[in-house]
């Protein structure tokens, strides 16, 4: 399986988001923390757009923004679903 990194901040529930999905899914992740403050040159080379956390890293590519990373995690590792199937009851269920 491809290394997966997560890069975060402790007070970001963006990044909080992205870590329950990935704990869900019992996915194993390297956690790096960024200050948002201090920017790494490691979150500048993979989000240079938007410079923010949290980027997922999988197999060397990344994905930014805590919504785009939990369709792609809900995506690559199907099992143990985060939304049902049926398309009313995710749409109710993204509400909350």
């Amino acid at each position: 399986m491809a290394e997966v990194k997560l890069l975060g901040f402790w007070a970001s529930p963006f990044s909080d988001r992205v870590i329950w999905a990935l704990k869900l899914k019992g996915v194993n992740y390297e956690y790096i923390e960024d200050d948002p403050y201090n920017k790494t040159q490691l979150l500048l080379q993979h989000n240079p757009v938007n410079k923010k956390v949290p980027v997922l890293i999988h197999g060397g590519k990344s994905i930014p923004e805590s919504s785009i990373i939990l369709e792609y995690i809900e995506e690559t590792w199907p099992h143990n679903p985060l939304l049902p199937q049926d398309a009313y009851h995710r749409a109710m269920d993204q509400i909350w």
